[in-house]
């Protein structure tokens, strides 16, 4: 079969590890041909092309910057990618014939391709729902519901909804989220198909190798080390982790390492400047590669979000902690599932955001764990992965609807 793929994500090889990457790889390795479609920012200074990869083929977009620019033109980026997406669809695809058009949010406004690829090809849609937006900004108070920009934004996500044959939501908080927040969908297209992955098979690090990686980022070799690793914006609320990091300062059992990047990256800095915690280290980024293996030298994984948030957020960041084999402390509001399914699946504990008491009570439950303790949370988090996170599994969810 001929596939479609839509995506924000710049894609122009397959041989990434990746949510998607690994998606379009599970496709080409069952024989069907696969066109992605994705950006080149204005700041890359490209011009639209397309290559070739086997049986994949990859049509960057020139477009406006999407990601980590201004607010101004990160909404006009979002608004005329549509458009652009179109054009070049026309352009460079007008004798390819598709019998599946797959999409992921954000963004929410692809509406008119997915229409125009149906209405010409009589292909099925199928949309892997990541994001539920506008809500999303308006629980981070980014934007009002009174507003014309949430009434625009609100009118796109409903078309979507509408033009999409399937939806694969996140968790089953969030299908049941969609379902209750908009009855016009029909719940039978509405399915659970989270985030998956194609996972490298597990090879433990030996205590000299983790000895090694700790040295060489100056962490402690007599503490358990609890990481956080990935967007630092404002939707997960990392004034908690911070206010951890402080109220935990003189307690000689835990350290905290943050890695990644984004809006907050800045602050949190200054923070860290400012403060000059003892207890904790910011990086700003790490090589995918090596930050797989700095995850499997730490004891314990993090996951923050907001308090605020009414939408029930998965975060991908999960499947990394599974893949390493790392208990995971989860803090978020009490919408989201994740914390849930974390616990009820035995890889860790879950505490609502912002509530310090819940927070001392787990950090000392991961203190207090026996090197046994550890591993058998650790083998949970594997069995967990292997059992809701394949990419496999995605395969067969979005194939099995076009039989």
């Amino acid at each position: 079969m001929n596939i479609l793929f839509l995506t924000l994500l710049k894609i122009d090889t397959l041989q990434a590890r990746g949510i998607y990457h690994d998606l379009m790889r599970e496709f080409v390795a069952h024989q069907h041909n696969i066109y992605i479609i994705s950006p080149t920012e204005r700041r890359e200074k490209n011009a639209s092309s397309l290559s070739s990869e086997q049986n994949a083929h990859f049509l960057n977009v020139k477009t406006l910057n999407i990601q980590k620019t201004n607010s101004v033109e990160k909404g006009l980026a979002t608004l005329s990618i549509e458009y652009l997406y179109l054009y070049a669809l026309k352009k460079y695809f007008k004798n390819v014939k598709f019998d599946l058009v797959l999409y992921s949010t954000p963004p929410i406004t692809f509406s008119k391709v997915i229409q125009y690829v149906k209405l010409r090809d009589g292909a099925k849609s199928y949309l892997l729902l990541k994001d539920i937006f506008p809500q999303n900004a308006v629980d981070m108070k980014l934007m009002s519901k009174n507003g014309l920009i949430y009434k625009v934004f609100r009118a796109k996500e409903k078309k979507l909804y509408e033009v999409s044959d399937f939806i694969g939501c996140m968790s089953e908080a969030n299908r049941q989220y969609v379902l209750a927040h908009n009855p016009t969908v029909n719940p039978l297209k509405v399915e659970v198909n989270p985030n998956s992955i194609a996972p490298i098979p597990y090879v433990s690090l030996s205590e000299e190798e983790k000895t090694l990686i700790k040295e060489k980022y100056k962490l402690p070799l007599n503490r358990k080390i609890f990481i956080y690793g990935g967007n630092l914006g404002i939707p997960q609320g990392l004034d908690f982790l911070l206010q951890t990091i402080e109220a935990t300062k003189n307690d000689p059992r835990i350290y905290f390492l943050i890695v990644g990047s984004g809006t907050e990256f800045t602050r949190i800095q200054n923070w860290f400047k400012e403060n000059k915690p003892q207890n904790a280290q910011l990086l700003f980024g790490v090589p995918k590669i090596e930050y797989d293996r700095l995850v499997k030298s730490c004891d314990i994984g993090m996951i923050f979000l907001h308090k605020d948030f009414t939408i029930p957020n998965f975060p991908s960041r999960l499947l990394s902690y599974l893949e390493a084999k790392l208990p995971v402390l989860v803090a978020a509001d009490g919408n989201t599932d994740v914390g849930t399914e974390v616990e009820k699946n035995q890889c860790g504990k879950y505490v609502l955001a912002e509530d310090a008491a819940q927070m001392k009570k787990a950090l000392d439950y991961f203190c207090d764990l026996t090197a046994g303790e550890s591993l058998t949370l650790g083998e949970n988090c594997s069995t967990y992965l292997e059992e809701n996170f394949l990419v496999s599994q995605s395969y067969e969810k979005i194939i099995n609807k076009l039989k």
